[in-house]
């Protein structure tokens, strides 16, 4: 499966569990999903479990706000910054 695809698989159950009772996903998951989406993007990781879960390998960004997102990524990483607290996930 391609990047694309998986992004777009994610994102689907990222609305169902939104949605759908007994379907959340898990903080950790949540966490991995929205820092996909700037590893994608080539930003430059700074906490050991970010940089372990998706090294610095060709990253060009060291400051988030530098990152090139489409307004489709930030609403995706909007949407699960509200899960995130929803479930009252770690920052």
């Amino acid at each position: 499966m391609g990047v694309v695809m998986k992004r777009m698989a994610a994102a689907a159950s990222i609305v169902l569990a939104g949605t759908l009772p007994g379907m959340a996903q898990s903080c950790d998951e949540l966490w991995y999903q929205r820092n996909l989406i700037y590893k994608e993007a080539g930003y430059c990781f700074k906490t050991a479990n970010a940089v372990r879960s998706f090294g610095n390998a060709g990253c060009r960004f060291d400051n988030q706000a530098d990152v090139p997102l489409s307004a489709r990524d930030r609403a995706e990483i909007d949407s699960i910054r509200s899960m995130e607290r929803t479930m009252r996930c770690a920052p």
